[in-house]
């Protein structure tokens, strides 16, 4: 439950987020430029209206008033009229002033009249006989300035003028009072709009996440797997791409895996054809060793080669076809307790090694282990550090810790060690890290049949070269393997009565072990 709730950190920079996030700003942007543009609009008309009216009015009271007035008028009718456009625009709450040319005190403004225009206004308005207006701010507050020219009755201009100001803090008033109210409104339309962000968050992110989980089915070997196609957008023709992928990637594995399938047959039927005629040659040659002093010498040093030769072709085919065992999964183990220290002995007794390997063997190291395998595993390590590393080599076995149920044993050589390149593909089959050595001692297999052999086991092997040189191989086993079959399973060879273990059929009692890993390594 809590995994649910708690977000990791990298959930936070996720698909879903970003999307959201950027439906918000879409929106936030969208009500912001939305807000602009009705304010300015809004501001503009509220303005130009007030505007339009007060003029109109201004200019109803003079058409209304200015006939009255006594040509050329005196001072005290010009203040008379001025009043009067004053009191008519009280329901504007405007300010007049009045200007005649010509009158004594009507050129200028009154001392103390609050009237105060631009003079540009003034002379556009003098000089060109046409209305004037301006909005202007003046300490903080805004304000409406009308200049009007007055017409005789034949429609000449005449030397009186009207200027009057006219306050607009209603009109601002108004216009804050709406950009108040889109600001209120702004923060209800972004939460409400997170609903709709996570639906199309959801309708996006739903095939994104069905092709990430068919993604996984085919990662692990479902390559059968297929997306249902909805619509025509571009993710209908993402999970098209991915089901022609997926039908391809089949095809092509169905096709190697019977390639691979009809190679390892052929193998195995190789291999198993080539044993009886093997077996003849290795009696036959086993013969003519023997006479092989009696001859001459040519003919002695052909003997021997063809003796020599037998023998290595004996043993690749015996590896190949234990591959082919691997291969089919017909390989069992016939489990046995042992001493591993004794068995490790012997089988460095039985190729004659001891003078070669040093080993640090302790005794009392017992586990449940099949000791043909375990032998060859041993055989496989050791022939090749001495063929590819070089002597001495040290075997040393490691018992079980308190508490542990794997014990390790180490082959390690004197050697300069393997290439860093090489050291992921010792146990590759029929690796060779130089291609120029086409020919070696052996068939390529010992490494991997070994690391076959520690699987079977449950153990692992591994390969590194040590601090102070040379390769160390290492072999971990459990002291009690999991499963294991009794004696006598087919396709596989068990303990004699005796306890001792009988070699394959057509198999040399002393294989010499090879592999292709030191081999690489030279």
């Amino acid at each position: 439950m809590s995994r649910r709730r708690l977000l990791p950190p990298g959930r936070l920079r996720g698909l879903r987020v970003r999307l959201v996030v950027a439906f918000l700003l879409v929106a936030a942007v969208s009500a912001l430029t939305t807000a602009g543009l009705t304010y300015r609009e809004a501001r503009n008309a509220i303005l130009q209206r007030s505007q339009d009216m007060a003029v109109n009015d201004l200019r109803s009271q003079i058409n209304s008033l200015a006939p009255e007035l006594a040509v050329p008028p005196t001072h005290t009718d010009l203040e008379s009229l001025r009043l009067q456009l004053e009191r008519s625009g009280t329901s504007r709450d405007w300010d007049v002033r009045v200007r005649y040319r010509g009158v004594p005190g009507g050129d200028d403004a009154p001392p103390g009249s609050p009237v105060r225009l631009p003079a540009a206004l003034e002379k556009s308005v003098e000089q060109r006989h046409v209305p004037a207006f301006q909005r202007v701010v003046r300490d903080g507050d805004p304000w409406l300035l009308i200049g009007m020219p007055v017409r005789r009755s034949d429609g000449e201009p005449s030397a009186l003028f009207v200027y009057a100001q006219l306050p607009l803090n209603a009109e601002e008033a108004n216009v804050e009072a709406l950009v108040s109210a889109a600001q209120r409104g702004a923060l209800p339309v972004l939460a409400l709009s997170v609903l709709p962000a996570l639906l199309a968050a959801r309708g996006v992110l739903r095939p994104v996440r069905r092709l990430r989980q068919a993604a996984g089915r085919l990662a692990e070997g479902k390559l059968d797997t297929r997306l249902e196609v909805k619509g025509t957008d571009e993710l209908a023709g993402l999970s098209r791409s991915f089901n022609d992928m997926a039908e391809e990637l089949e095809a092509s594995v169905a096709e190697l895996r019977r390639l691979e399938a009809n190679a390892r047959r052929f193998a195995a039927d190789v291999s198993h054809e080539l044993r009886t005629p093997l077996a003849a040659m290795t009696a036959v040659t086993d013969v003519l060793d023997e006479d092989a002093a009696a001859l001459d010498p040519d003919t002695a040093s052909a003997v021997r080669l063809i003796s020599q030769e037998t023998g290595k072709l004996t043993r690749m085919v015996e590896d190949l076809m234990e591959v082919s065992r691997f291969d089919a999964g017909a390989a069992a183990l016939h489990l046995d307790e042992v001493d591993v220290a004794e068995t490790v002995r012997k089988t460095l007794q039985a190729r004659a090694w001891q003078d070669e390997v040093g080993a640090e063997l302790p005794d009392g190291v017992r586990a449940r282990v099949d000791p043909r395998r375990l032998d060859v595993v041993v055989a496989n390590l050791v022939g090749n550090a001495l063929h590819h590393g070089g002597s001495p080599v040290h075997v040393r076995l490691h018992a079980p810790r308190p508490g542990a149920d794997r014990l390790l044993l180490e082959v390690r050589d004197s050697g300069p060690g393997i290439d860093p390149q090489v050291l992921p593909h010792v146990f590759d089959r029929f690796y060779k890290a130089d291609s120029a050595r086409a020919r070696s001692e052996g068939s390529g297999l010992g490494l991997a049949i070994a690391r076959e052999n520690v699987r079977l086991h449950g153990g692992t092997v591994r390969a590194a070269n040590a601090p102070g040189g040379g390769a160390v191989f290492t072999v971990e086993l459990p002291v009690r393997p999991p499963g294991g079959t009794p004696p006598g399973t087919a396709g596989d060879d068990g303990p004699k009565p005796d306890g001792t273990t009988a070699p394959a059929p057509g198999r040399p009692a002393d294989p010499a072990p090879d592999t292709p890993g030191k081999e690489a390594a030279g």
